[in-house]
């Protein structure tokens, strides 16, 4: 069964800044992927991430972070970035605490 992918205005904003036109396409293609099986991808988060999954793209070094909607048969994916652990812009540090707007997939 595929699943419907779509971008939060946060998650597209973040794609948008990466200025690598390479990196960005590796990580539009590594997100097309989580059509098929986004639950078998990537791991779990926890604390104030809970309830997101996260998987890695461009060698590791970045980071999609999604959420499933199984109900709705929807990945919804909240934010791209750089790992980078104690940095202010690590992708986890960046969404910790962010209200992510949600895109209405029913407008057809």
């Amino acid at each position: 069964m595929k699943y419907a992918v779509s971008l939060a205005e946060e998650a597209l904003a973040m794609l948008i800044e990466i200025q690598d036109r390479r990196v960005r396409r590796k990580i539009y293609d590594r997100i097309e992927k989580l059509e098929e099986d986004p639950d078998k991808q990537g791991k779990v988060l926890w604390d104030d991430l809970a309830g997101y999954r996260s998987v890695r793209a461009v060698g590791q070094r970045y980071r999609i972070v999604y959420e499933i909607e199984a109900d709705t048969v929807k990945v919804i994916v909240i934010g791209v970035g750089i790992r980078k652990a104690g940095d202010k812009n690590d992708i986890y540090t960046r969404l910790t605490g962010l209200s992510i707007k949600k895109p209405d997939l029913e407008k057809d």
